[in-house]
């Protein structure tokens, strides 16, 4: 599906501008096009999270996410092109030969920007139908192998903003740090996903600890099976301690391990964790003891219930791969939560471990309720 928009989107770009436009209104076009994905990423969260605060039915709050993204995009061009037509006196002609080879060109690179805004709309809604295209494997989702659609064309409008906001853009907070590997988080927050787990969160449904938070996991850690967990090469195994809140628990407590992730960056670069460019890294499995790691696939679901808190919160002790000479900075959970991780300890002075052993979840278990 993603590969026939692409295709389809392109030729009619390239046919619109090569028939009904000039070469600088075709660039002009262009140009206005880049400039809304600038618009709707910017702030599509900001303009969803006013909404979200006067929805009241549930089963409308997964569209205000992708429903503001196109909306702002749409505004967004038709303002620029509307300015245009205003300015633009009379219509410039640059020769047959070049006239012909530009429309083409920038028709060609106006269809993949549109297209690409188009899938990212469709991978954000919570649409039945499949998504425009299966980016990971159901079954066995492996973040080192994403599929892509032709030409990249998500990858390129979604890649467009990260390449500004970790540079003079990135104002307050950078979106390649926030949304490190965008594409990826929207497919893993959306997979295998039923009626009981939910794709957004409340802004404080996960918290971390002030202090000791992430240490170096120890060389001797076992999987549950006994077996000594493989060095990674390239990468530490660190754990990183994290607390399933009594809001979430709430609301269900229900999630999967795709819908957890550690924004990282380089130990060098930390002064300011929101600004620059960081990298994810998701969960391999949590502590079930001492020296024990649960090992799980991202698909897997994990219930936390009322009798689980401690308190406010359920700590939970997760292994990440993260990184050679990086450090996590950030801990996000599913669309909306995030959380500060403190500098990492050393492992002497790691706390002692919380065990966290997964009861069964059963599907049709009502929600806890306050």
């Amino acid at each position: 599906m993603a590969n026939l928009i692409v295709l389809v989107v392109i030729l009619l770009c390239i046919a619109y501008l090569y028939f009904q436009s000039t070469l600088v209104k075709s660039f002009a076009i262009l140009i206005f096009s880049l400039c809304s994905i600038v618009v709707s990423f910017a702030y599509f969260e900001l303009l969803a999270n006013l909404l979200i605060d006067k929805i009241t039915k549930e089963e409308y709050l997964p569209w205000a996410h992708p429903g503001c993204f196109i909306l702002l995009f749409m505004i967004a061009f038709g303002l620029l092109r509307g300015i245009y037509g205003q300015l633009a006196l009379k219509p410039v002609d640059l020769g047959r030969l070049v006239e012909a080879i530009g429309r083409v060109i920038c028709g060609f690179f106006l269809g993949i920007t549109l297209s690409g805004v188009i899938i990212i709309f469709l991978i954000m809604a919570p649409l039945t139908i499949k998504k425009p295209y299966q980016r990971f494997d159901p079954e066995f989702p492996d973040i080192e192998t994403p599929q892509k659609a032709l030409l990249n064309a998500d990858g390129f409008a979604s890649g467009w903003f990260s390449l500004l906001s970790k540079g003079s853009f990135s104002g307050t907070k950078s979106f390649a740090v926030l949304h490190a590997n965008y594409l990826d988080q929207l497919f893993l927050n959306n997979q295998n996903i039923d009626e009981d787990i939910a794709i957004l969160a409340a802004p404080d449904a996960i918290t971390v600890p002030k202090k000791a938070a992430a240490w170096l996991a120890s060389q001797d850690l076992k999987d549950q099976k006994g077996n000594i967990i493989a060095a990674k090469s390239g990468y530490d195994l660190i754990i990183v301690r994290i607390g399933i809140t009594k809001n979430e628990v709430k609301d269900g407590g229900h999630f999967t391990l795709s819908q957890l992730r550690l924004i990282c960056k380089h130990k060098d670069d930390t002064e300011n964790i929101f600004a620059g460019q960081g990298v994810a890294a998701y969960p391999i499995g949590y502590l079930k003891a001492a020296n024990r790691v649960e090992i799980k696939s991202l698909n897997s679901k994990m219930r936390i219930k009322r009798n689980d808190l401690q308190g406010k919160e359920r700590w939970i002790d997760f292994a990440f791969y993260v990184p050679s000479d990086f450090v996590p900075v950030l801990a996000e959970y599913k669309q909306n939560s995030v959380a500060k991780v403190g500098s990492m300890v050393d492992i002497e002075k790691a706390p002692a471990v919380i065990p966290f052993i997964q009861r069964t979840v059963k599907r049709s278990e009502p929600k806890a309720e306050e």
